[in-house]
């Protein structure tokens, strides 16, 4: 846990050293000399003045992940030893733990306290999972006739390029980086351009782990233009992309007009969470529908944002969470205090404005919140918010907010909620409160969710799967699996 005050924060905030430029073939470069500001949320000021990538920096990055990985060493090293250059990433991410976790806070307006202690954990536990996974693959010898020999191996993919959003920047990169080095791949990193000063520090890290030069490189630049670059690029294998559906269509483009590389998407999310009468607390049921909906200002492809209620139960667990709503501390992201930091930029507050006045033109009842607050400290907050006798096919009901917006929908039966849970384009991630076992087992397997979470929201280790179904995504991050999404498949047959 986190023990420093706010004045400490505030005293190191003033003193960090951020990074300003790409990192390609292991040196930080400047690239082309345009730049662009990195805002701080929290106050509105400028961060830093960074290395604006295009095509130029995305064509560098990918020539030096090319020969680091058609010459380099990266690929041809035992398993065992790319596995203790992850582990050793690992151990520079938690020296420089408190760093990354203010980077994170000041570019994005995490809470500090969630920056280090949960998203910091996150991406450590990543680099350090997957380390320890990396020698322990094996390969496939099918049983054949006894004239042949047949191997089945996995090699990696070649060069992969993940491009990550800002809500998660470091989670969400060592999703898609730690298993591309663990099998061998080497890696073109593109982080939002509203968060990309800790994924330059994560890529200054890695290099001083051990990375050879072109393993990993970091562009920073605008998604339109870097992005589109790296997904375009004839030279890329793979792609992994994490963000909204829109741009995930984009790079599907990208794949066809290119090269047809691999693309695999984790997308937007409209996720139920589902309570029962029977639900075996409906205290804790309440208390966690609030905490998942305004957790990191509802910036989650995963948040519980549709909370769908029995009809006997409705009214009750709505005011539970209206009251945890009002009584959420909302401040500066660098106070440990602090419950519900920044929304990442103006624009962004607007976009989930709009969703807010367009829940009241439909008819949704503003149950508490609905109001930007905290003007005067220059920083982009707003109320935490909770609809309810929202209508199943308004645009609160279907879209993606993107923000600490609640809805809730009353139900009559079981299947009417499976009816509702599923009656949206996106298929990421689901709740459902109940005792009944038999009732856990049958709308969890009803549920059209690539994540169904029983009488808990936002479980889970790495030891299990993460993505999405429908127009939520393909691929899964996350486990041995996502191992799948950066090796090819071949088959050797050995006549004897």
């Amino acid at each position: 846990m986190t023990v420093a005050t706010h004045d400490e924060w505030l005293r190191r905030a003033n003193t960090l050293d951020l990074p300003r430029t790409h990192l390609i073939d292991g040196t930080e470069e400047a690239g082309g000399g345009s730049t662009f500001t990195v805002i701080s949320p929290r106050d509105g000021q400028p961060l830093a003045e960074v290395a604006d990538g295009g095509a130029a920096e995305v064509d560098a990055a990918v020539a030096a992940a090319r020969r680091a990985f058609d010459h380099g060493p990266w690929p041809r090293l035992a398993p065992a030893d790319r596995g203790r250059i992850l582990l050793r990433v690992a151990d520079l991410l938690e020296a420089h733990r408190s760093e990354l976790a203010l980077t994170v806070s000041l570019e994005m307006g995490k809470p500090i306290t969630d920056a280090h202690d949960i998203e910091l954990r996150a991406v450590i536990n990543t680099f350090r999972w997957y380390g320890q996974l990396a020698d322990k693959l094996t390969d496939e010898s099918p049983h054949t006739a006894p004239d042949a020999l047949a191997l089945v191996t996995r090699e990696p993919a070649g060069v992969v390029g993940a491009v990550v959003p800002w809500n998660f920047p470091l989670t969400l990169a060592g999703w898609k980086v730690a298993p591309a080095l663990a099998a061998g791949c080497t890696v073109v990193l593109k982080p939002s351009e509203n968060s990309p000063l800790s994924a330059l520090l994560l890529g200054r890290l890695a290099r001083e782990a051990g990375l050879p030069p072109g393993v990993l490189n970091v562009v920073a630049g605008d998604g339109p233009v870097a992005g589109r670059a790296l997904g375009l690029h004839p030279d890329v294998d793979v792609l992994a992309f994490t963000g909204s559906t829109a741009v995930g269509r984009h790079f599907l483009r990208y794949s066809a007009d290119s090269n047809l590389k691999r693309v695999w998407l984790e997308l937007g999310g409209k996720s139920p969470n589902i309570v029962l009468p029977d639900a075996p607390d409906l205290d804790k049921a309440a208390a966690t529908a609030a905490w998942g909906i305004f957790f990191n200002q509802g910036e989650m492809c995963t948040a519980p944002s549709r909370l769908l209620v029995h009809s006997s139960i409705a009214e009750d667990v709505t005011e539970a969470v209206v009251r945890r709503a009002r009584e959420l501390r909302v401040g500066d992201p660098l106070d440990p205090d602090t419950e519900m930091g920044a929304l990442v930029g103006e624009q962004h507050l607007a976009r989930v404005l709009d969703h807010i006045d367009a829940a009241r033109r439909d008819g949704a009842r503003l149950r508490t919140g609905g109001t930007r607050i905290l003007t005067e400290t220059g920083g982009v907050h707003l109320e935490p918010t909770v609809f309810d006798q929202v209508a199943p096919g308004s645009r609160l009901a279907r879209e993606e907010v993107f923000g600490p917006v609640l809805s809730v929908l009353a139900f009559d039966d079981v299947d009417q909620a499976v009816s509702l849970a599923n009656a949206t384009e996106y298929g990421l991630a689901a709740g459902l409160w109940t005792s009944d076992l038999s009732t856990a087992h049958r709308v969890s397997r009803a549920l059209k969710a690539g994540t169904v979470w029983v009488n808990c929201y936002e479980e889970g280790d790495l030891t299990v799967p993460f993505g999405g179904m429908k127009q939520s995504g393909n691929g899964r991050d996350k486990s041995a699996h996502a191992l799948e999404k950066y090796t090819e498949l071949k088959t050797t047959w050995i006549q004897l």
